[in-house]
């Protein structure tokens, strides 16, 4: 167990050090805030437009991170020959992907993390054609995005630490502390009510997104057992577009009696289950049973794909 922890540990730190992931965390949490500031004309319907925007920058950003962390993660170290030197050790296959994984959940969940604070702050700084944007929420948002790589140069130049992962530290600081100072005021620059405006819907909508990236790692680990970045990033890509048509491509004839259609509307996994952008028109509410359902469903495609890994990973040579 301790090995376990201790391969998880260090994965997950290896992971926030890649320049990609600080890059993929500050980008796409800056783009969710810069959404919320964009005049869309939606006849009043600009806020929902917001959200859904802001949903599918989170959903393509962890995308990214879990088939690049997984490369890096398991991929580079076969090719390196660390992961030869890590199994040398009292250390089983099995246990050094799930270790692997665990890593890689934690860093996908962190940078999810982030971009849920930058949605739930744009859903509050969202405006419709008659409004303004909300300029005091976006200095305050950047101004802490500036500082947070401010602390993170401080320390490496003072104190000789790693600037990738204190920057990665201190952007989620900064973030959580910018979410409650932009939630003291309105637009206006006058005190309100706590989180006035906050759509606290996006919580469970993005616990699902989520729930969707932990099955893209899960795939594309299985992958990079096998394949180095481009075609573990082909075959997620693959997966993830036929996923989104599954309930068009397979589902009516897999309801019809297709032997082949319901495999693959059973194998292949139904993102349209992850994403319930839908359900924030408003007076709509969204049930935590159906998170918790969609939570049975996760547990049981992980045990699937995380098989499937270790039986690829079993009789790989490693050099």
């Amino acid at each position: 167990m301790r090995q376990l922890v201790t391969i998880a540990v260090n994965a997950f730190m290896e992971l926030v050090r890649q320049p990609v992931f600080l890059l993929l965390m500050s980008v796409s949490a800056s783009f969710i805030v810069f959404l919320a500031a964009v005049p869309y004309f939606g006849f009043g319907d600009d806020p929902k437009l917001v959200k859904d925007s802001t949903l599918a920058i989170m959903l393509l950003s962890g995308l990214f991170g879990a088939i690049i962390s997984a490369s890096s993660s398991v991929a580079h170290e076969i090719r390196t020959g660390t992961a030869l030197a890590v199994l040398s050790k009292p250390v089983g296959r099995a246990q050094f992907l799930l270790a692997k994984y665990f890593g890689l959940a934690a860093a996908l969940t962190l940078l999810t993390y982030v971009n849920l604070v930058a949605t739930l702050l744009a859903s509050r700084m969202a405006f419709d054609a008659y409004g303004d944007a909300d300029l005091i929420g976006l200095a305050i948002f950047f101004g802490a995005l500036v500082l947070a790589y401010a602390l993170a140069g401080f320390t490496n130049y003072f104190l000789r630490r790693t600037f990738m992962s204190d920057a990665v530290i201190f952007t989620v600081v900064m973030m959580t502390v910018a979410f409650f100072v932009i939630n003291c005021f309105d637009k206006e620059g006058k005190w309100q009510e706590f989180a006035k405006g906050v759509d606290w819907r996006m919580v469970p909508v993005s616990l699902l997104i989520l729930f969707a990236l932990w099955i893209l790692a899960a795939l594309a680990l299985a992958c990079s057992t096998r394949f180095e970045i481009v075609p573990t990033l082909t075959v997620c890509s693959a997966l993830f577009l036929l996923g989104l048509m599954s309930d068009y491509l397979f589902g009516r004839r897999a309801d019809a009696g297709s032997w082949w259609a319901t495999v693959c509307y059973t194998v292949i996994p139904n993102w349209q289950l992850f994403w319930l952008a839908d359900a924030l028109e408003p007076g709509k509410e969204i049930p935590w049973v159906y998170v918790a359902k969609a939570g049975a469903y996760l547990v049981a495609y992980l045990v699937a794909a995380l098989s499937l890994a270790l039986v690829l990973f079993e009789d790989r040579e490693l050099k």
